[in-house]
């Protein structure tokens, strides 16, 4: 089998990067090849649905950048093809007064980036978010949600509609490159490619290795844990509610999330997963265990970080814990509230010296590209990240796609 562009990885920036290549060069043969019977079927399909701002990147960064030009392409792509996106708001609420010059330095950073939002005071807050707790807070009115999965599924129409190839249940298993090409193998026989793209999410670091570099970061998943709120208390959440972020964490804290389609989840709490797929507490893969836990990065990360890795896991063994971090938000929160819901996994990059990679991480070869780090708001960007990728891959592939 042949193909000019053969990508691994059936989630939203391989997607994403299949659909713009199309859409560039409609002669150009792409392939996309996904290990799962469906696609999104990992950290694209297990995500909270938030069409982010651009509020916690430093104005003028490429990260600002790429997250307010790819929140635009996601509503004109979502517009264009009939897919559900509500622009609901969300909140970033000062719990105390402490946290009050930290609140005030974010809102300032916004206004320089040109971030729609507005700073309000405790009572101002109430008149959004009647039911929530804070002296003040950043009224972020340009937050979205959507459902990824079907942004996902949608592209893999079109891909399909412009010539494109999805195969399925084929998982890669091993790079070999000649003089002219670049062979892949996979269970369903061999690929004869210009050139591939490694989008393989929480596997991206293995499969760069396979493919002959070395990543500077390893892959360490963590399970996000949330539940949904039952039906008599969804009206105690109007819009978004999350926490003033913590710089100094990777992740932002138990917030609440209004769903497309209805209704409001909670959470995640974050803890280390027994295995890159350990969507439940019962699921363990020792391997992926072990390199977790010998992982210099990871031990140096679990080192500065110790009290809030001890606080989270407590919370993913107590509901009455995940309550009462979710009542510093909405008081009136009660366990009962909380119902089950389904798990995440995030593929978090953390490089040997236990430092998190910010930003999307790419490890360059002369056949393959491998995106090592693909950061929390992948799917919001994937749009322009696609346009990005598939510019670099044309140029990598030469004559005939250029």
């Amino acid at each position: 089998m042949t193909s000019d562009i053969l990508i691994i990885g059936g989630g939203i920036v391989g997607l994403s990067t299949a659909y713009c290549l199309l859409k560039q060069n409609p002669s150009c043969l792409v392939v996309v090849v996904e290990k799962e019977s469906s696609l999104a079927e990992h950290q694209s399909g297990r995500n909270s649905g938030v069409l982010h701002s651009a509020i916690q990147y430093k104005p003028g960064s490429f990260q600002a950048e790429i997250c307010g030009e790819g929140r635009r392409a996601m509503i004109e792509f979502c517009s264009e093809e009939g897919l559900e996106l509500e622009i609901c708001g969300k909140i970033i609420v000062a719990r105390n007064e402490a946290e009050l010059p930290r609140l005030k330095f974010l809102h300032n950073q916004a206004v320089i980036g040109s971030i729609d939002c507005r700073l309000v005071n405790g009572e101002q807050l109430r008149e959004i978010e009647p039911h929530a707790a804070g002296v003040g807070a950043i009224h972020v009115m340009e937050t979205g949600i959507v459902d990824f999965r079907k942004v996902c599924e949608r592209l893999g129409q079109r891909i399909q509609a412009l010539g494109g190839r999805i195969l399925l249940d084929t998982r890669v298993t091993g790079f070999e490159s000649n003089s002219s090409s670049l062979i892949v193998t996979t269970t369903k026989g061999e690929f004869n490619t210009r050139q591939a793209l490694n989008c393989g999410g929480l596997y991206s670091d293995r499969l760069t290795r396979s493919s002959g570099a070395e990543p500077r970061a390893k892959i360490v998943p963590f399970r996000g844990e949330y539940f949904k709120l039952s039906t008599e208390a969804q009206s105690l959440v109007r819009h978004m509610i999350y926490p003033l972020p913590d710089p100094a964490l990777p992740f932002p804290g138990v917030h609440f999330t209004r769903v497309s389609g209805g209704g409001v989840e909670c959470g995640p709490n974050a803890v280390l997963a027994f295995a890159r797929e350990g969507y439940g507490k019962g699921q363990i893969n020792l391997n992926d265990l072990m390199e977790s836990l010998t992982y210099p990065g990871f031990i140096k990360l679990a080192s500065r970080h110790w009290k809030t890795g001890v606080e989270e896991f407590w919370r993913s063994l107590s509901k009455s814990a995940f309550q009462r971090a979710l009542a510093q938000l909405v008081p009136e929160i009660r366990a009962e509230h909380l119902l089950p819901a389904p798990a995440g996994v995030r593929a978090l990059g953390i490089d040997p010296m236990g430092a998190t990679l910010e930003g999307f991480h790419f490890v360059d070869q002369e056949r393959v590209l491998n995106v090592v780090n693909s950061p929390a708001p992948a799917a919001t960007t994937a749009l322009t990240v696609g346009r990005i990728i598939a510019e670099k891959l044309r140029a990598k592939a030469g004559a005939g796609l250029v």
